[in-house]
């Protein structure tokens, strides 16, 4: 049941990313962990790894259900530029998509920000945080969870999560999956922030674009059409007046999907 990681460094094509792994059978949150080893200067690409969370969350502070020994999570200390972690919110969920099709029959997309899902119901959730000192970037954690063979059962969840066994009906090899996520994360992320070629791969999995929305940031909550989104990776939303908002974060809800 439990992640056999010499199953895992044999796959792996990376120079940086997964070559320290903290690896843990149970903890609050992995990117808690990360957080203290990133101040206590572990090098860029440390991951932790837990089969279990008793504290995940997610963006918004939600409460990421988290049973052992059956899905990822993970999340990976980084050390960019600020141009980079800029980039981050694109790169990450391409990485998870690109992995998942790597490894299952099934076909992902990105809600925006940078939820990962499958039809209507979300299969992997990202979560980046960042320490700042001044303008420079002291370093950055990128929290991923993807549900692979966990079978959601969870009446909270069950109506808007999903996961790849029950998209694909037979299990999945967590460890081949970890070791696509590391390898497609160090190729997107190590490219230019300005790459065009990974911004329009991002672009072609968002879900949202050319939908009507709700979106909810800082307390307020604004409807109207996701038209496009702009190179930095915001979402420009067109408003019944006509007028377009230019969004960097927010929650989105399909309308008619809630």
């Amino acid at each position: 049941m439990w992640l056999n990681l010499s199953e895992v460094h044999p796959l792996l094509r990376t120079d940086f990313v997964g070559r320290r792994v903290i690896y843990l059978t149970s903890t609050h949150s992995t990117q808690d962990i990360a957080r203290r080893e990133a101040e206590d200067g572990a090098p860029e690409g440390t991951v932790v790894i837990a089969e279990e969370q008793t504290g995940g969350r997610g963006r918004f502070g939600r409460r990421w259900v988290s049973p052992a020994g059956l899905n990822l999570y993970l999340t990976i200390v980084l050390r960019p530029d600020i141009g980079r972690l800029r980039a981050l919110s694109i790169a990450t969920p391409l990485a998870v998509c690109r992995a998942v099709d790597l490894v299952s029959d099934v076909r992902s997309r990105i809600k925006w920000p940078n939820d990962v899902i499958i039809g209507d119901k979300k299969l992997a959730g990202v979560l980046i945080e960042s320490e700042m000192s001044g303008e420079n970037v002291r370093y950055a954690l990128v929290g991923i969870g993807i549900n692979v063979n966990y079978r959601v059962d969870d009446p909270e969840i069950r109506s808007i999560a999903t996961s790849l066994v029950q998209q694909g009906n037979s299990p999945v090899s967590r460890e081949k999956l970890l070791a696509a996520l590391m390898n497609e994360f160090e190729s997107l992320y190590t490219r230019p922030a300005s790459d065009s070629e990974v911004f329009g791969r991002w672009k072609e999995r968002l879900h949202t674009l050319g939908r009507e929305v709700t979106v909810r940031f800082q307390g307020e909550s604004y409807e109207g059409v996701a038209e496009d989104v702009d190179s930095y990776g915001n979402l420009l939303l067109r408003l019944a007046d006509g007028r377009v908002l230019t969004l960097e974060a927010g929650e989105v809800s399909l309308r008619g999907y809630g």
